[in-house]
């Protein structure tokens, strides 16, 4: 499902104009985007959590000089789901 699919069913479904769903769905991304870069983690009950998971100092390599580089550590924006959302999807998924 694309962005433009989760838009036209969440239009369909509650009879809200696609471009306020879009809107909508836009300053979501944002925020959450907004919240994360600032240090700040994301939670929202029964769907999950966006976090910031920490890296640390890494040594790696430069390929094409094939020497080590030092990797500083960083952090990376991470999603982890509730346990109603992992397990719905359990009871729901066939392989």
């Amino acid at each position: 499902m694309r962005k433009a699919d989760l838009v036209s069913k969440i239009s369909e479904e509650t009879n809200i104009a696609k471009v306020d769903v879009l809107v909508t769905l836009e300053h979501f991304f944002k925020d959450v985007k907004e919240a994360l870069s600032e240090g700040e983690n994301v939670y929202i009950r029964g769907f999950g959590s966006f976090v910031l998971k920490k890296r640390a100092k890494k040594i790696g390599r430069h390929i094409k000089e094939n020497r080590p580089i030092e990797i500083p550590e960083h952090f990376i924006p991470s999603f982890k789901p509730s346990k109603v959302f992992v397990d719905l999807v359990k009871d729901n998924v066939k392989s």
